[in-house]
């Protein structure tokens, strides 16, 4: 997968994302519905009464992306860096993968209505296992993807809270584009607001 093209037109025709706002959930965050995104999944939504959610961010990566000026956003939870590693299953589950969940996840929220540049983007998770080293420490190998990914598409990351030893959960407020974080170790709580 090239996803170098996405520099241009954003266009990923061969892998299926969502066509309209996934607002499905019957949870209820405060006012809000709440809409997980699962791990290998990707949830994306234009309406302002939601929350995007994923919860248990080890070695996966969860990436935020919200226009502030459309009020569109999506939250992929990421598992694997790179495709080459399964190609058919990357055919049935693109987002389970840096290389095609983070062009899909682009692409996802432009077809709502986003403009990509535009686009506030916050990063959490690649967590360290404190028993596995090299190639199978694959927290370290995700943030190498998804960095030199973001570097190829000349993109920013806003804000990040990744590495050490801890899983984290995610929710990206759609109304605001607040992100909010929270880590298994004494319930610490970050809030980010779009830059």
């Amino acid at each position: 997968m090239a996803y170098g093209s996405l520099a241009h037109h954003c266009n990923l025709e061969n892998y299926p994302v969502p066509a309209q706002s996934p607002v499905i959930s019957s949870l209820v965050f405060g006012q809000k519905k709440e809409v997980k995104a699962g791990i290998g999944d990707l949830k994306v939504s234009g309406r302002h009464d939601a929350v995007l959610a994923t919860y248990s961010l080890g070695s996966c990566i969860g990436v935020s992306a919200y226009d502030p000026v459309a009020r569109i956003g999506g939250l992929l939870h990421f598992q694997l860096p790179h495709s080459s590693i399964s190609p058919e299953k990357a055919q049935t589950r693109p987002y389970m993968f840096a290389d095609t969940g983070i062009p899909a996840l682009f692409e996802a929220c432009s077809r709502l209505g986003a403009k990509w540049r535009r686009m506030d983007i916050k990063i959490a998770g690649g967590a360290s296992s404190k028993t596995s080293t090299g190639m199978f420490n694959i927290g370290p190998r995700n943030y190498q993807a998804l960095t030199e990914i973001f570097k190829s598409l000349g993109k920013s990351i806003n804000a990040q809270e990744i590495g050490g030893f801890c899983s984290r959960s995610m929710w990206l407020d759609m109304a605001t584009g607040e992100v909010t974080l929270k880590t298994n170790t004494a319930g610490q709580q970050v809030a980010w607001t779009t830059m």
